[in-house]
C-alpha cells in the first residue's frame, strides 16, 4: 500500500529551532507533530525526515474477537459461507468451477436474496454467482475431478476452522477479500477505458500491434493510477478517522477529495475545483465497492448533481461539493457523498501499511510494561499519542502505587528526562487528589521537587516554596521539555519566556542561570537569547549561554 505523501522541510536547519544543536534537537516529523502533538524524539537526519514522513497515527481497535464478529456480519462474506456449507458433502460445477444453471437460482434462493416460491430476478442470480466467485477465491470451496470426470466442489479446510469459531482464520479471509475487492475496485476505470478504446477500428500488421501495444500501456497506467489513488483516499480516511471525536468519524466526500489534491495552507483555485469534482465522481464508484465488504459506511453521490438544467447551478454544485459543505443543510451536504471508515476499515489499511514496511501503532502498545517503560517510550517514540497511552497506562492501576512508580521513572538527566518529567505531571493530573501522598513523598527531591510542589499548589494544597536552586533548576527543566516537545516552535517558547523572572538586572538574573547544573542549560539560554523581544536581555542570555557552554566543556 502506497503511503501518504507528506511534505517535509526543504533545508532543515543544521541547529534547529530554538538554538538547539542538531545532536539534541530530535526533530520528528514537523506535520506529522502539528498534526497529533507527536513528540519530538529520535534523532535524524534528512533521510530519516524523509522516512518520518510516511508515518501514520496510532489508533484504538476493537479486540480480535469483536473484529471477527463484524467480518462475519458482513453479507458478501456471510453469503460466501453460506453457499460453501452447501456444497458438503459435494456438489456438482461446469468446467470452470461456476455453479451450474440448475443450481443457480437455489443459490439464490438459500441465501435469501429471492423469495422460496416464484421467479428469481437475474440481479438475485448475479448476486449469488458473485458469492459463489468469493467463496472460490477464498478456497472456501475446493473445486476437483470425480473418478468419472465430474467437476464437483466441496467444502475448503478453513470452513471448519471459520464454524468452530477460529477468530484468525476469520479475519485472516475478510482481509483476503477485502484485498480482493480493493484490487478489482481500483481496475473499474481501466476496464472502462479498456472497453472504450476497444470500440474503434481493427488495424492489421505492425500499426495495429503498436496501437495495441499503447492501448494497453495506457490501460495499466490508469489501473495504476486508480490504484495508488485509493490507497491514498484510504489512508486520508484512517488518520482522520484517528483524530475523531467519537461519533465524528464521517467525511463528506468533497472534504476528502480537497486532501488529497489541495496542498496544505492553499485555498483551491478553480482549476482545483474542477480537479476536486473530477476526483470526487471518479472516488465514489471505488467506494461503494469497498463498503460491500464492510471496509467502509458510503453514502454515494446524487447523481441528480451533475444533471442540473441551469449552469450557473451546476457550477455552485461543483464548488460547494469541493468543500464549502459547511454552508448547506446536512440533508443538501449528503448529496455530494459521505464516507466513514469502519472499524474493519481501519484494521484492514493497518494490516496493508505494515505489510509495506510503514509505522502503524495502536494505541496503547507503549502501555504494556512499567512505568520506566512507558515514559521513555513514549518521550522516544515520534509516533505516539501521550495523552492516550498515559489513560491506557493508568487504567486498572492503584491510583498511589501506580503516582509513586511514575515520579520514580521521571528521575534522571539523560536526553529525554525533561520530557519524562513533564509526562509525570500529566498523569499525576490524570490521578488528582489519590496521587497527593506520593507528590508529598518527594517535595525535597532536587529534580521532582519543583515540579510537585507546582503540581500540589494546582490542587488546591498548601506547600512551602522551594528554594532558590531548586526554582531556577525546575525553570531550565520545564523549558527544556517545551524544547523537545514543540521543536522549536517560537509562539510556545515565547510565551514561556514572557515568564521568565527576569529583574530590572538581567546580568544578575541570568548570573544564576548559567551555573545551574542541569544537561540543557546553555539550550535554554541559547533560546532565550533568540527569541526574547527585549535586546539587553537576549545579550545577556547569549552571554549566559556562552558560560554555561564553556562551563560543560
Amino acid at each position: 500500500m502506497a503511503g501518504r505523501r507528506r511534505t517535509t522541510p526543504d533545508n532543515p536547519s543544521p541547529t534547529g529551532p530554538g538554538g538547539l544543536p542538531a545532536e539534541s534537537l530530535l526533530p520528528a516529523d514537523y506535520e506529522l507533530a502539528d498534526l497529533y502533538g507527536a513528540f519530538a524524539a529520535r534523532v535524524q537526519g534528512d533521510e530519516d525526515l524523509d522516512d518520518a514522513a510516511v508515518l501514520v497515527p496510532p489508533i484504538a481497535l476493537p479486540s480480535e474477537p469483536e473484529l471477527a464478529a463484524a467480518a462475519l456480519a458482513v453479507p458478501l462474506l456471510d453469503h460466501a459461507l453460506k453457499l460453501a456449507r452447501w456444497t458438503d458433502p459435494h456438489r456438482a460445477v461446469d468446467e470452470f468451477g461456476d455453479l451450474t444453471e440448475p443450481d443457480q437460482e437455489p443459490a439464490a434462493r438459500l441465501l435469501g436474496l429471492a423469495p422460496t416460491e416464484g421467479e428469481v430476478p437475474e440481479e438475485a442470480v448475479v448476486e449469488a454467482m458473485r458469492a459463489w466467485s468469493l467463496a472460490c477465491d477464498l478456497d472456501l470451496v475446493e473445486i476437483g475431478t470425480t473418478a468419472k470426470g465430474e467437476h464437483v466442489a466441496i467444502p475448503g479446510p478453513d470452513l471448519e476452522a471459520v464454524d468452530e469459531g477460529d477468530t484468525e482464520t476469520v479475519l485472516e479471509l475478510w482481509l483476503t477479500a477485502a484485498g480482493i475487492v480493493r484490487e478489482l475496485a481500483a481496475e473499474a476505470d481501466s476496464l472502462d477505458l479498456e472497453a472504450e478504446d476497444g470500440d474503434g477500428e481493427d488495424v492489421e500488421g505492425e500499426e495495429g500491434a503498436a496501437k495495441e501495444e499503447a492501448r494497453l500501456a495506457e490501460v495499466e497506467e490508469s489501473r495504476q493510477e486508480a490504484a495508488e489513488l485509493l490507497d491514498e483516499a484510504l489512508q486520508v480516511l484512517y488518520e482522520t478517522t484517528a483524530f475523531a471525536e467519537p461519533g465524528q468519524e464521517t467525511v463528506p466526500l468533497g472534504v476528502l477529495a480537497a486532501l488529497l489534491v489541495v496542498p496544505e495552507g492553499e485555498e483551491p483555485d478553480e482549476e482545483l475545483l474542477g480537479d476536486i469534482t473530477d476526483l470526487m465522481v471518479m472516488l465514489d464508484p471505488m467506494l461503494a465497492d469497498l463498503a460491500e465488504l464492510g471496509l467502509l459506511e458510503h453514502r454515494p453521490i446524487d447523481p441528480e448533481l451533475f444533471e442540473e438544467e441551469e449552469p450557473e447551478e451546476a457550477a455552485a454544485a461543483e464548488q460547494t461539493g469541493a468543500g464549502d459543505l459547511g454552508d448547506l443543510g446536512d440533508e443538501d451536504s449528503d448529496r455530494f457523498g459521505l464516507v466513514r471508515l469502519t472499524p474493519l476499515g481501519q484494521y484492514a489499511v493497518r494490516q496493508w501499511l505494515l505489510e509495506d514496511g510503514y509505522d502503524a501503532p495502536l494505541i496503547g502498545e507503549l502501555a504494556q510494561g512499567d512505568a520506566e517503560a512507558l515514559l521513555r517510550g513514549i518521550s522516544e517514540n515520534a509516533n505516539v499519542m501521550p495523552d492516550r497511552e498515559l489513560l491506557v497506562w493508568l487504567s486498572g492501576r492503584e491510583p498511589l502505587a501506580a503516582a509513586r512508580e511514575l515520579l520514580d521513572a521521571a528521575r534522571g538527566t539523560d536526553t529525554y528526562s525533561p520530557v519524562r518529567r513533564l509526562l509525570c505531571v500529566q498523569a499525576l493530573d490524570e490521578l488528582g487528589a489519590a496521587a497527593q501522598p506520593a507528590a508529598n513523598e518527594v517535595l525535597d527531591d532536587e529534580q521532582l521537587g519543583g515540579a510537585v510542589r507546582a503540581w500540589l499548589r494546582s490542587q488546591g494544597v498548601e506547600v512551602a516554596a522551594p528554594e532558590r536552586p531548586m526554582v531556577l533548576w525546575t525553570m531550565i527543566d520545564t523549558f527544556a521539555a517545551q524544547l523537545l516537545t514543540s521543536e522549536g516552535e517560537a509562539e510556545v517558547l515565547q510565551e514561556l519566556i514572557r515568564g521568565l523572572p527576569v529583574t530590572d538586572n538581567p546580568a544578575s538574573f541570568f548570573g544564576e542561570v548559567w551555573r545551574v547544573p542541569h544537561p540543557y542549560t546553555a539550550e535554554v539560554l541559547d533560546a532565550v537569547g533568540e527569541l526574547h523581544l527585549e535586546r539587553n536581555v537576549a545579550k545577556e542570555a547569549r552571554k549566559a549561554a556562552f558560560k554555561a557552554r564553556s562551563q560543560k566543556s
